[in-house]
């Protein structure tokens, strides 16, 4: 059954949809300092306009990406807003044109600059730069930690492995969001939740902190523009397997109709737009295609109606306060978690590639990129432009893999 004609039966199933992308949505901005309400209505804005470029036929959801979080919480700590607008504006500008060099191209032209040996590595790294952030946020600091956050983010830890593991039917489809409530519980039982922003906030519309952050003008600044518009290089591949899976559950070949450069488009479109609302850059989820393959429902107009949701509840303002108020070491909790598993995706890579790394030049790209990526934090270059280490490491494999002949 690939389409569902009652109406009522789309509705709750798009609810569920909603509920499968939630968890991970919210958290981006959570770690990086951006207003939660704007990540939701950019993913929301985002999955419409991804559908529209896409001819309305690929049963997709776009959400906050993981992968840029470490560049916005640099930009946004060092710069501001107004930076990290423009630098995700900019990421969404590489999207699209990528979907021209695809198109002009073909897509294995450009995916030869992006093999496993080059992607698994880089995916590796992003999850391992963001491992000190998540110790940090549940309450490590100077050698020691804060027993408190300790015991709430272990909470949290066990809750999302006994969900993910042992749970069933809906409770493995959001183990992150059942977590977060169980943490939330148990930090409102220790006192350390502050329900003033809820009692403040208003029942219809954007908190006056969300304003702000939506009516903050861009700036396009090169250092910013560095530090997060490369990152678009590495998730072009993220964007090709979920793709590639999501055809493969529907069973339809989606890179010819409508065509990888149409469903890249609409990834760039509504990341540029999420820039310019001040939400996290877009990617397309996994989670969706999950409750796809579960459902063996298929229909895009369902995830036409989740969209519409995630935009309804970025704008009920209470909800949005409620969001906000989660302690930091419930998130730290989740983040050990989605962290380690971004780094794990990486190695999956390398698996299913059956790479062979009795290979030296296999070694060398790996060893390369590991030891940049990992090791280096900002490399000044200039007064006005520092290159992340990240950037350094993915230059470095894509040089690497194609200098470094394949056959000796």
């Amino acid at each position: 059954m690939d389409i569902v004609t009652n109406k009522k039966t789309k509705l709750i199933l798009g609810v569920q949809h909603v509920l499968a992308m939630f968890g991970a949505t919210v958290l981006v901005p959570f770690l990086t300092g951006m207003n939660p309400s704007l990540a939701l209505l950019a993913a929301g804005l985002g999955t419409l306009i991804f559908h529209f470029c896409s001819k309305k036929i690929v049963p997709v959801f776009l959400g906050s990406s993981f992968a840029f979080i470490g560049a916005i919480q640099l930009v946004l700590k060092n710069e501001g807003i107004a930076h990290v607008k423009g630098g995700i504006i900019s990421a969404g500008i590489v999207y699209m044109l990528m979907s021209l060099i695809i198109l002009k191209f073909g897509v294995d032209k450009v995916k030869s600059f992006f093999p496993p040996i080059v992607t698994g590595p880089i995916i590796m790294v992003i999850g391992l730069r963001l491992s000190p952030t998540a110790i940090g946020m549940m309450g490590y600091a100077n050698s020691t930690f804060d027993k408190k956050s300790l015991l709430i983010s272990s909470i949290v830890i066990i809750s999302m492995i006994i969900f993910s593991v042992l749970g069933k039917g809906f409770f493995r489809l959001v183990p992150i969001l059942l977590s977060v409530i169980i943490g939330y519980i148990v930090s409102v039982f220790f006192g350390i939740v502050d329900f003033t922003p809820i009692v403040h906030a208003k029942w219809i519309g954007l908190s006056d902190l969300a304003m702000k952050d939506l009516k903050t003008m861009p700036v396009f600044n090169l250092k910013s523009i560095l530090a997060i518009a490369p990152i678009a290089l590495v998730v072009f591949i993220e964007h090709i397997g979920d793709i590639t899976t999501n055809g493969a559950v529907v069973g339809k070949d989606f890179f010819k109709e409508p065509g990888v450069h149409r469903t890249m488009l609409g990834d760039g479109v509504a990341t540029a737009l999420a820039g310019v609302l001040g939400g996290p850059a877009n990617t397309t989820y996994g989670e969706n295609t999950g409750v796809l393959a579960v459902t063996k429902v298929y229909d895009p107009s369902i995830l036409r109606i989740a969209a519409v949701y995630a935009i309804g509840l970025s704008l009920i303002g209470k909800f949005g306060a409620i969001l906000q108020t989660i302690p930091v070491p419930v998130m730290g909790g989740v983040s050990i978690i989605l962290f380690g598993m971004i780094a794990s995706v990486g190695v999956r890579t390398l698996i299913d590639s059956q790479l062979d790394f009795g290979h030296s030049r296999n070694l060398m790209i790996a060893a390369v990129i590991f030891v940049f990526g990992i090791a280096v934090g900002d490399v000044v270059i200039a007064s006005f432009l520092s290159v992340s280490g990240l950037t350094i490491a993915a230059l470095l494999g894509i040089t690497l893999n194609k200098v470094l002949p394949e056959n000796i």
